[in-house]
């Protein structure tokens, strides 16, 4: 019989990420991998028990007693995790990575392969250690219960279209449900596990196990390459990459795509029903990630999202959809699991997401928003790329009146929601600013027409409380956290009185003591689903910004140190925290919170003689007195 998959286990904060940018696993502080999907991040689980204790399945790793301390950290900059357990019999590290094939450069995006390989291995560092292995996969999200059978010195575990083939330096028992192993670690002794994923129809590749070694450090090298890359050498540099390292993995190499969190169904409050999958490409969330990188020197990879965008959206530009697979698919029907009891009975587990079919006009700005930051960044821009940016445009002008979903994705039915609005203003003016910066073609005149009545309609309708302030939708009175976006984006300047009574009352309605930020208060703005979640990260970040350009320097950095203080012991963030519970919620790690975070350490501390951040900042001038950055 299945439990009620309540669990006092983990909380979301003490996972820590591995991955191979095609897919990621969340190691627990315990050695419990607890969530992995293969062979891709939107995968069906093989291990979630992340979603479901009981029934979602695991492989653990750790000292039979109870540990009395846990100490772990990333390599430096990598990916590689070490986790060190203190037990009353002496210490033992279990290192934990995703591998890289041999070869795998770090400035060829598309050149990254995969092994579909798990590989852990534990080193006895002090005395004599009794270590226990529970290694129980659970395929299609716990749904399947494999057939698990000894091949060789080798467990195999199969059901439907997936195996994972488990070898080990140490003993292996066959157990119902699982394989275990017994086995102690005395000083300088090394064990190594591989998990190797494969299709069920097509006999499992060799992995030696003596390679455990070579392969973990064949990624460590890979990682640190990537890194040495980055050119950011302001303060905060350490937090700054391991953001980077954390976007970069929830990057899928093959395509270019890159999904918004590497989980499904963690709930924005613990109990609640707010649980979505972030295993997807949001092309907003994308286009933040682009900028971040292409700011700290990544243009590879911006390079192979544009190339993944022309493919995902080719067609009629109405068609545009704000999210699609790391492939290019496009239905991504959303469904809920009910055999699953939820991350701490969060009910329920969703895979696919709705919000697929929404209307959300936002998304156009950011993507235009984004390839400016790429031309700004050197990036030339071939005509096929320009053609759909063209068409993007003439679909904003087609439709920029129209109300929409907004970038909260509401649930509630559309508005004319200001941010929506400034960012069709967006899009247009980054289109003229490529005609008249870039030398580009296009009806530019007609363009600016269009801008500017966008900007006039937002100055006459998007203001409120007696014209104080900007407002969350046309002819509301409620305050979003969206609105501290329009300084940053360049509709307007952060000292116009508008905006500084905008960001004041925001600090005012929508911010905790502790400088934290939710989106709006759903008592007052409802969205269509019951009230409770927690503070949403990336508002917090764009108040830091927002005080930045404000010259509130002291304020903006207090506020940061106290975000970054929220970063679990290796530096990573959910989407939101909530300060009653004191834990992190929401899916993890997620991209917009780490892009943020890295976008407002550049603000605070920019590096000496470097312009503004591509995206986000203090706006450059541009010919003929246009806004564009």
């Amino acid at each position: 019989m299945r439990g009620d998959g309540r669990r006092a286990l983990s909380r979301i904060e003490d996972y820590a990420l591995i991955g191979d940018t095609h897919s990621a696993a969340l190691v627990s502080l315990g050695g419990s991998i607890d969530w992995l999907c293969l062979p891709r991040f939107d995968s069906p689980s093989c291990f979630g028990a992340l979603l479901d204790e009981q029934e979602g399945g695991r492989w653990r790793i750790a000292p039979q007693s109870e540990a009395v301390s846990v100490r772990r950290s990333y390599r430096p900059n990598s990916l590689v995790l070490e986790t060190i357990f203190d037990s009353p019999e002496g210490s033992v590290r279990l290192t934990d990575c995703l591998p890289l094939e041999s070869g795998t450069l770090p400035d060829s995006p598309r050149e990254i392969h995969t092994q579909d390989v798990i590989v852990r291995v534990v080193d006895g560092l002090s005395g004599s250690v009794p270590m226990g292995m529970d290694f129980s996969p659970r395929f299609d999200y716990g749904h399947i219960v494999p057939w698990f059978t000894r091949q060789d010195n080798a467990i195999e575990a199969v059901g439907g279209p997936d195996a994972l083939r488990l070898a080990a330096d140490a003993s292996l028992t066959l157990e119902p449900g699982g394989a275990t192993a017994d086995f102690v670690v005395k000083q300088g002794d090394r064990f190594g596990f591989i998990a190797r994923y494969h299709s069920s129809h097509v006999p499992a590749e060799y992995v030696d196990i003596e390679t455990c070694h070579e392969l973990i450090d064949r990624t460590d090298k890979f990682w640190r390459g990537w890194t040495h890359i980055c050119d950011y050498t302001g303060e905060y540099r350490d937090e700054v990459l391991r953001s980077l390292l954390t976007l970069k993995a929830l990057t899928y190499s093959p395509t270019g795509g890159i999904v918004a969190a590497a989980t499904t169904s963690l709930p924005e409050a613990i109990g609640g029903v707010r649980n979505w999958d972030y295993r997807y490409c949001w092309l907003r969330d994308a286009t933040f990630t682009l900028d971040v990188l292409l700011e700290h020197g990544y243009t590879s990879e911006a390079r192979e999202w544009r190339d993944w965008l022309h493919t995902a959206v080719a067609g009629d530009p109405d068609d545009l959809q704000i999210m699609y697979g790391v492939m290019g698919e496009r239905r991504l029907v959303e469904l809920e699991l009910g055999w699953l009891a939820g991350y701490e009975g969060s009910k329920p587990v969703r895979v696919g997401n709705a919000a697929v079919d929404q209307f959300q006009l936002d998304v156009h700005g950011e993507v235009m928003d984004s390839m400016h930051s790429a031309r700004r960044a050197g990036i030339a821009t071939p005509q096929k790329a320009w053609d759909l940016e063209k068409e993007i445009i003439e679909h904003v002008c087609a439709h920029w009146q129209e109300p929409d979903e907004g970038i909260w994705e509401v649930r509630s039915g559309r508005r004319h929601f200001v941010h929506s609005k400034v960012m069709a203003w967006v899009a247009l003016d980054r289109a003229v600013s490529a005609v008249e910066m870039f030398g580009l073609n296009g009806p530019v005149e007609r363009w600016k027409r269009t801008s500017d009545h966008i900007k006039e309609e937002v100055m006459a309708k998007g203001v409120g409380r007696n014209g104080t302030c900007f407002v969350r939708a046309f002819g509301a009175d409620e305050m979003d956290a969206s609105l501290l976006v329009l300084p940053l984006v360049g509709f307007v300047d952060a000292n116009e009185a508008k905006m500084q009574d905008t960001i004041d009352v925001i600090q005012k309605e929508l911010m905790t003591r502790d400088g934290l930020v939710r989106r709006y208060n759903s008592d007052k703005a409802p969205d269509g689903l019951p009230p409770g979640e927690g503070m949403f990260l990336l508002c917090s970040f764009w108040l830091v910004d927002c005080l930045v350009l404000l010259d509130r320097r002291a304020e903006a950095k207090e506020i940061f140190e106290r975000l970054l203080a929220l970063c679990n012991d290796v530096g990573l963030l959910a989407e939101q925290y909530d300060p009653q519970l004191e834990r992190q919620v929401g899916n993890f790690p997620q991209a917009f919170s780490h892009v943020a975070l890295a976008t407002s350490a550049r603000f605070l501390s920019p590096p000496p003689g470097s312009a503004s951040p591509l995206r986000r900042g203090l706006r450059q001038t541009a010919p003929k007195g246009r806004l564009g950055l």
